[in-house]
């Protein structure tokens, strides 16, 4: 037997607003994140440089990078917003679609 959850349509409706609004604060640490590549200030000496180009590579240039995170954060909580909202309505469609149905077997059922 398959189990499966169902969401009312409110709890889709806050499922997509937690993810934009999740979005959003992405969106405010990605402003941030570009602001890590500054590396002035640590120094001249040699171990100085050394240590702001590794600060740099962590701030953004890699995979693992902080802006680089930052993006795929963002990412994922836009495909996992879009997939609520399509699959919420499709889910919607699909219910409603079988409620007609149930009528139609049945005029005077309340379904």
């Amino acid at each position: 037997m398959s189990e499966f959850v169902r969401l009312e349509p409110h709890v889709i409706d806050e499922i997509v607003a937690i993810c934009g609004t999740a979005i959003e604060a992405l969106k405010e640490a990605r402003v941030i994140a570009k602001d890590l590549t500054d590396t002035r200030g640590f120094g001249e000496f040699e171990s100085a440089q050394q240590l702001a180009a590794g600060y740099a590579r962590k701030a953004a240039g890699t995979p693992e990078s902080a802006q680089e995170r930052v993006d795929q954060f963002i990412d994922a909580f836009t495909q996992l917003r879009d997939a609520f909202a399509a699959g919420g309505e499709a889910f919607l469609e699909a219910e409603l679609d079988w409620v007609r149905r149930l009528q139609a077997i049945d005029p005077g059922s309340v379904v």
